[in-house]
This record gives structure tokens, sequence and C-alpha cells, in this order.
């Protein structure tokens, strides 16, 4: 072989190694030089927003000039108790936990905090902060470290408010904005003595309004209003009566509980909002006691289920439960079954949204509200009344025709199997114990059926269906099996302990 030929041969090995040194980089995921550019790659697209429409430096200055105006209003209170029996948690903050507080062992201190109302010293804080004080011990401490004794003016557990005087003058009393206006996602301020440390400044947003129906406050008083601010600003137990504050400085809220499962901030706090402290704290500065007027009804929120069953378009609304005998709705012409939309022209959806709305109104104030009845849109206009006691609650109304007397000892019992339930005929001993003289009686609930999830238990009374009085579980047949899968089914129902109510159930598709 020639010399030219090696030559050759060898650059063709040597082309051939690179080409396929190339072919292998390329296949295994690697950046091939031969085929890079002299430009890197424009990863990524362009930017959404040119700004962001927030100057840092003057949000941070905000937040430092809320501090200095909103602090010296708080003040931080300590309350001793020997009385015996005392449930007060030693940090006096009220936990919605299934453990809850933990009394401690008497004599007991603790510590909240509060707000200044007045110049002259009318402080407002929480009815858990200062319940079952003893006399001469609760001790108030202000931003300046100056010390009072104060008294209680008064309290109000239904809103788990109360109002306490120390004597001073010319303080710096806080500025209550309204409560109507707050937003969620807006900024806030928790402002407290939360875990001993006063004088403490967090930040959050308001997550959620209108938050009710937790158990804070109704597990001890029935009457119970819940309507909270819920924020995620850290608030920790001391912070009970502290200040929510809004970017203005105003206070929107007074701090009152907070969701957790370890008695410490999780993100979820509740403040009862600025325009129900406004009400309370003037009449109990003026009166000692909250006058407070009352529609006198047990309400429920109208969900999908319920609305078909009664022939309301969509969800919403409340439906009457019970009527309170002799209390306003009664003497105004309101029914149970009635479907309560709105009251002076603001909607409502929630039971505590009406109840939070009339707790701002005097016995003698009169409300309109607007209702669903039999497929018409009425009004009523209800002239408001104290509370009557709760034994006052009429149970549901029976129908007085004879029943027949083969059905009332009828051991028959009737399957739903698609419901997830079973009924059967009631005796005469179950009547006269319920204070009837017809309906059947709850046998057996599957869990989680359709039944169960409309809370319908064992040994609940049915008596009414679709507007029918069932005098046997043949009634309550007929009726659910006159029904198409999908259409629902509005129940009228009882307690053992003689509440009535209403419910819905929708008949499965399956």
């Amino acid at each position: 072989m020639s010399k030219k030929s090696v030559v050759s041969a060898l650059v063709l090995i040597t082309v051939g190694i690179v080409f396929g040194a190339l072919l292998v980089s390329n296949f295994s995921g690697g950046v091939s030089p031969g085929f890079a550019t002299d430009q890197d790659p424009k990863l990524g697209g362009p930017r959404p927003l040119q700004t962001t429409g927030v100057d840092l430096a003057k949000a941070n200055q905000a937040f430092v000039e809320i501090a200095k105006a909103v602090t010296p209003t708080v003040v931080s209170i300590t309350v001793t108790t020997t009385s015996k029996g005392s449930n007060i948690p030693q940090d006096f903050f009220h936990f919605f936990s299934p453990d809850g507080g933990t009394p401690e062992p008497q004599p007991s201190q603790g510590a909240g905090s509060g707000i200044i109302i007045t110049a002259d010293g009318y402080i407002a804080t929480n009815n858990h902060v200062v319940e079952g004080a003893d006399k001469g011990g609760i001790e108030v401490i202000l931003n300046d470290k100056s010390r009072y004794k104060a008294k209680v003016i008064g309290t109000d557990p239904t809103t788990d408010l109360a109002v306490i005087k120390i004597d001073g003058k010319d303080l710096t009393a806080a500025a209550i904005g309204n409560s109507d206006d707050v937003q969620v996602g807006e900024w806030v301020l928790a402002i407290g003595n939360p875990l001993g440390l006063n004088s403490t400044v967090t930040a959050g947003i308001v997550s959620a309004i209108g938050r009710g129906g937790i158990g804070v406050i109704s597990r001890s008083e029935a009457y119970g209003i819940e309507n909270f601010i819920q924020t995620d600003a850290a608030i920790n137990p001391g912070n009970s009566g502290g200040a929510l504050v809004n970017i203005y400085g105003e206070v929107i809220g007074i701090n009152t509980a907070i969701a957790t499962t370890n008695a410490r901030y999780q993100g979820y706090g509740f403040a009862v909002p600025s325009n129900l402290i406004k009400v309370v704290a003037r009449d109990l500065i003026k009166d000692g006691k909250v006058r407070r007027g009352y529609i006198g009804v047990s309400i429920q929120a109208v969900d999908q289920t319920m609305a078909k069953a009664v022939g309301l378009p969509k969800a919403q609304g409340v439906i009457v439960q019970s009527v309170v005998k002799d209390g306003a709705a009664e003497s105004a012409g309101v029914l149970e079954k009635d479907i309560i939309l709105s009251v002076d022209g603001r909607e409502v959806n929630q039971a505590n949204e009406l109840q939070s709305y009339v707790a701002s109104r005097r016995p003698g104030d009169a409300v309109v509200l607007k209702i669903y009845r039999d497929g018409k849109n009425i009004e009523k206009r209800v002239t408001l009344k104290p509370r009557a006691d709760e034994s006052d609650v009429i149970t549901a109304s029976s129908n007085r025709d004879e029943a027949n007397e083969a059905d009332k000892h009828d051991p028959e019992v009737a399957d739903f199997e698609k419901l997830g339930m079973s009924v059967r005929a009631m005796t005469n001993g179950e009547q006269e114990a319920a204070k009837v003289d017809h309906g059947v009686v709850v046998a057996s609930v599957k869990p989680y059926g359709e039944a169960y999830e409309r809370n319908i238990r064992e040994k609940l009374v049915i008596l009414e269906a679709d507007n029918k009085p069932v005098r046997s579980p043949k009634d309550l047949k007929k009726i659910i099996e006159g029904k198409k899968p999908g259409d629902s089914v509005l129940l009228r129902m009882k307690s053992p302990a003689g509440a009535s109510f209403f419910t819905a159930v929708e008949i499965p598709t399956l």
C-alpha cells in the first residue's frame, strides 16, 4: 500500500470517529458541539407584569406607622380567680379544638388583652377573659407600663364580649372601623399580648368573613352569635381581647378564638367584628346589659337538596325550622318551612348572617323579611321582641285528624335501601312521649348513606313527607316511590327531645 493510501485511510478513520462521537453525544442527551450556536438559547417567556403595583418601602413604613398608632390602645389584662369549679384556662384563650382549654388548679391567674375604647378608661375585651374573676382580681397594664385595677361594667356571653373600666383620663382610645367594609384578602395586623409577650404585632390577611358554626360560643350559649372575621395573622393564647386592625389603623375586630390541634397558632384565627362590638359596648356602658331584639325563629341554611324539595330555583336563603311561641316572627305571620331570602334588603344564605344582623337591633325595631312560601315571594314586617325563654319554642305542629288505629299498632317496617334507612310504626307510648298523634320512627340508618348525610338518625320521628302527613311506613313508602331519581323530598321531623326541624333527601340515581 502506498504512503498516500495510508494517509487517506487514516483521515477517513479520524472523520468516522469524530462523526460517531457526535452521534453518540446527540442520542445520549448531550449537547452536540457540531450543532451548537454562538448564541445562548432563550428560555421562558416575557414577564407577565411590568410592575407589581406595590412600593415595598411604603408598605413597610405603613406597617410601622400602624403599629405605632395602635399599640398604645391595646392593654394587657391579668385576671385572678379562686372560684370553685372555674373553667378558665390559664391563657384565657378560646380554642376551637376537640380538647379545648384545660382548667387550672385553683387559685389561678391568666392573661389576655383589651382595647381602650374611651379616653376615660372603658376597655373592650372578651367575656371569657374576665369571666369568673375575683373581686379586685382584674389588673390592666397599659403600653407605658402603668398599672390599674379594673372593674367589670358588663358582659355579653352571647357574643363573648365584655367591657371593663379603669380610673384613667386622657387615654389614647382606638379608632373603630366599619367591619361591613372588610373584604377577603385585605391586609390586617393583630396586636395583643400572646404567650406573655406584651405589645406583639403580627401581620396577615383577612382569609374569610362571616365565619360561623364553629362552636366557639354556642357550646355554652344557646343563642351564641358567631359571625367572625377569619385571619391568618399569627395570634396565640393571650391575644384574646386584642385588636385586629386594618391598614388605616382602625380596629375591625377583637381577636377571640383560634382553630388549632395543639393549642397554638396554626394559621386560623377568628375575631368578633367591630360593628357588633360597638353595639354591645354602648349597651354595656349605658345599661350594664345588652338590649337585643330577637325574631324568634330557629333556622338552617338551604342547600341544593333542600331547594329542590321546596321548589326554589337555586340554593339560597334559610329555612325556618321552628317558631318561638308569642315571639316576633309568630306575631308577624312567619311560619315553619318559610324560606327567609333577605332581611332589610340584605341577602341571607347562612343562619349566622340573619342572626348577626338582627343582633345589632333592639326590641321595638322593625325589620323586613323577604320570604319564599309555596312558590311565591312575600314580605313580612317583623317588630323585634326581647328574647323569650327557650322552653317556648313551638314543636312541629301535627295534623289533628284521627289516625287510623291499625296504623298506630302496625308493626310494619319499611326499608329504603337507596336512602340508606328504614322506618317503623310508632307505638302509642312513643306517640305520647313525643306528643304527636302520627309519624314513623327511624329504625336504622346506614352510615354515610343519603339519609345519614342529611342528619337523619335512629329514633327521630318523621311527621311529614312532601307536605303530606306520614301515619305509617306505608305512607312514607308510597310518597318516596312516587318520586323519580334526582327528585328531592322535604321531611318534617322531630327529635326525642321535642325539637322539630326540616330536612330534605334526594332520591339517588343508582
